[in-house]
Parts: structure tokens; sequence; C-alpha cells
């Protein structure tokens, strides 16, 4: 039998023992559980986890290893991964890699051995604490010294955006949508080229006269990481371009338009992670389930006396959802549309934006 070999310690000097797989080296970030059943790659892809150790709430990870195809990004940002067991010997036939041989090559220490049920209820009950991923020999007094001492990030997007321009094409397109990373996933360009978009991804920090001499017919506000009110250059470009385009928002870029109108966003206690949330658009009183993954969220009360409307709401918590300025021809959701947990539900949303651009020809 191995010995246990790594350890994690939170900020409330909790300690729990495990495995080591993937990197070895020490980190530091915030806890945080996702409650997905499947899609583990996606998790360790989605640059929205910069900074963040995820606790997978399923027990068996690894078991279909890694497939070239299904990266949400081309450069994993993921803090550390948690989870209860660790399979090494993948069974999937579309499989290039391990789980621990893409972790280490991307320097993202895994632990596993570690129970994941009491985990996950210490963060629903304590909130998001941040933690410290070490080798077990690693004192205790040492480790609350480096928790201590190592300060918050607020440059997670300027990290994981991309630093230059790039293009995502497809044949007989229609629309040229403008698409501004904060850490978007692939499958939303993906998705947008499947509506018959060209799509031009471009750094968070792109100025609007910049965005304006593309031409585009929309523009795009993707999902990222961090704290919304720290990327202040979108949320300027967005009070630019507001009226001029259409434009969708996904997750933060849902948040960064509520803040470009005058709305108000809180970080929440342990955030929304996983799929199976329901959401219900108030524009027709069905429910959607969705796939989530965010921090943040939209102080609904700060929405009155601002051109927004909240669209939707989580069931679950009573949350804002969704956003609209009819008027300005701009809109969001705080869920993942592209994710497909529904797995129609949410993809209206792609249509109402192409159908969008079209009634602006």
């Amino acid at each position: 039998m191995r010995n246990k070999n790594r350890k994690i310690v939170l900020e409330d000097g909790t300690q729990y023992e495990g495995y080591g797989f993937g990197a070895t080296n020490d980190k530091v970030c915030e806890l945080v559980f996702n409650t997905s059943m499947v899609g583990y790659q996606e998790i360790v892809s989605d640059l929205s986890y910069t900074d963040q150790a995820v606790v997978l709430t399923y027990p068996l990870i690894g078991n279909y290893g890694m497939t070239d195809e299904d990266y949400e990004c081309k450069v994993p940002g993921i803090g550390g991964l948690i989870v209860h067991d660790y399979n090494d010997n993948p069974s999937n036939f579309r499989y290039t890699k391990t789980l621990h041989e893409v972790l280490e090559e991307h320097g993202i220490p895994g632990i596993s051995g570690v129970d994941t049920r009491q985990l996950t209820r210490c963060i629903r009950d304590k909130g998001s604490q941040r933690v410290l991923i070490t080798d077990i020999t690693t004192s205790l007094e040492e480790a609350m010294r480096i928790l201590e001492e190592t300060p918050i990030p607020h440059d997670q997007v300027p990290r994981v955006s991309a630093t230059k321009r790039w293009y995502s094409r497809t044949a007989n397109a229609k629309y040229n949508v403008v698409a501004v990373d904060c850490g978007i996933k692939l499958n939303i360009v993906r998705r947008l080229n499947e509506a018959g978009c060209n799509v031009i991804v471009v750094p968070f920090d792109t100025t609007a006269e910049e965005i304006e001499f593309m031409h585009p017919d929309g523009i795009f506000l993707s999902n990222g990481p961090g704290d919304p009110e720290d990327v202040l250059p979108v949320i300027e470009t967005i009070k630019q371009l507001r009226g001029k385009y259409p434009i969708f928002g996904i997750c933060l870029g849902h948040q960064m338009i509520s803040l470009a109108y005058g709305a108000k966003t809180y970080k929440l206690k342990f955030g929304h992670r996983g799929g199976n949330h329901p959401v219900m658009n108030l524009t027709n009183g069905k429910v959607e389930i969705t796939s989530q993954n965010h921090s943040y969220a939209v102080v609904p009360e700060s929405i009155e006396g601002t051109p927004l409307t909240i669209t939707h709401v989580n069931l679950l918590d009573n949350t804002v959802e969704g956003v609209e300025c009819a008027e300005d021809k701009v809109f969001s959701v705080q869920y993942h549309p592209e994710s497909a947990p529904g797995p129609q539900d949410s993809r209206y949303l792609f249509d109402k934006f192409i159908n969008t651009m079209k009634g602006c020809e």
C-alpha cells in the first residue's frame, strides 16, 4: 500500500492528506467544488478556474483520459485538482494522454484519496477559502505562513486572455463576430461557427475604436476568471459600444455588462459550479437545466434604475441569471448555453444573437 505523500491545508487550519498526481509543486489557490458527473477535461481546461483548486464531487476521475478534440482552451489555467479516486488507466479509445500527464505538463498539482464529501460540506458551510496544496512533510505552521503571505491575485484575465487576435472561420459565413477574450471557452467559438459566424477573438484590452475598425456584425463577451470589477478595460469598451452593435455576454461577460450599465456585483458564498442548475426564463416561464461556473453574481436590487431588465433567475437561490437592454440590443446570461446540459435547453440564445444581428442588416 502506498504511503500518502501530499496534503492540502485550508485557511482555517484544516488538513487533508492524500496521494499526489500531476505536478509536484506547491500551489496556493481558492478552494471551490464542482458537482458535475462527467467533463473533468472541460473543467481542467476551462480558464474560468484560473487560480482555483477544484474539488470534484463525483468520486472516480481519470478513467476516460484526455482527448485532443475536447479541450476548452489551449493551455489549462486551473490551479489544482482534488479528487477522491484517481484512475490512471483510461479505457476510452479516443484518449491521447492521461489526466496525470496533462497536469504534470502544465504544472498543475493534483491530489487523490481525499474525503471529497466532507471537504465539499466544509466549503458549503464555511464558504470558499484559500488552500495550499503541498508536500505531506510541510508543517502546519509553515503552511499557514505561506497562506497568509501569498497575496490574492487580481490579474487573472490579463494572464489568460489572448495576447494577439486570432480567427475561427466557417464555410458560408453570414456574420462576423468580434469575441472579447477574457478566458473564452473554445466550445463557444465552435457554437458561433456552427451558427454561421466568422469569429475574430481579440485580447481583453482591445479598444472600442479597434473593434469598430473590424466592422463586426455583433460583439461577444466571454467567460473568464476572477472579480468582474477588476476587468475595467472591457467594462469601458461595453460603455462605448452599447447601442452600436448587438452584444451577447456569457458568465463574466454577463457580469461586465451589468457593471457597465450601473448595476453591482458581489461574491457568492461558494459559487455555482456544475450542471443541473434550474433557471427560469421570465419571458416565457420555461425552466432551463443549465451548466454554471462562477463565483460572482449581480445584485438584483442594483438593476433597478438601469436600462436593464432581469430575464432569467436561478430557482435554487434566486440569483440573477440573465439581463437585457432591448433598446441597445444587449443581452447576457450567467450560465453556459454552449455546455448543453439540457442538452438543447439554452441553444436558443445563440439563435437570438443571430436574429439580433439579422435585424440590424
